[in-house]
């Protein structure tokens, strides 16, 4: 599993020119699912990031948790982070879970992020989407492998 997190002040997905989610202040996850991904991994990681301390506090300090801020979420599948680019200059998406497979783990991600009380929203999974963000800071963390 892949997972770059952005800390945003608003952030979008449009699909066919019309937005299908939208959320502010909060984190867009761009979610790549690969091969070997389990179910308790992706669990693992839906819990844990709504309490990373990604916020700024009143001196300045990543000390506050997305719940602390009341942030949402916007989930958005994207298997090209799951690319091999070893070899050659063309990507090899080998090391990616086939669709149907990384759907469902797409969706249990968002689903546990939701139960645990974080707002969230979602693209549209394998939909060609425009994704649209203000990143705050910047702010952009990767995730990799077993979390």
């Amino acid at each position: 599993m892949r997972a770059v997190v952005q800390r945003v002040s608003r952030a979008a997905v449009s699909v066919d020119g019309n937005q299908k989610a939208s959320i502010s202040k909060g984190f867009l996850v761009l979610l790549g699912v690969e091969k070997g991904d389990s179910k308790a991994q992706i669990v693992r990681f839906a819990e844990r990031l709504p309490r990373y301390r990604f916020f700024e506090d009143e001196n300045g300090k990543m000390n506050l948790s997305l719940k602390d801020v009341g942030g949402s979420i916007l989930v958005v599948s994207q298997f090209t982070l799951a690319a091999n680019l070893a070899k050659g200059l063309r990507p090899s998406f080998d090391p990616a879970m086939c669709p149907d497979e990384a759907r469902e783990l797409v969706s249990l991600f968002a689903d546990t992020l939701r139960s645990s009380g974080v707002n969230v929203e979602e693209g549209i999974f394998g939909a060609h989407m425009e994704v649209e963000l203000v990143n705050d800071g910047p702010v952009t963390f990767v995730f990799e492998g077993a979390l």
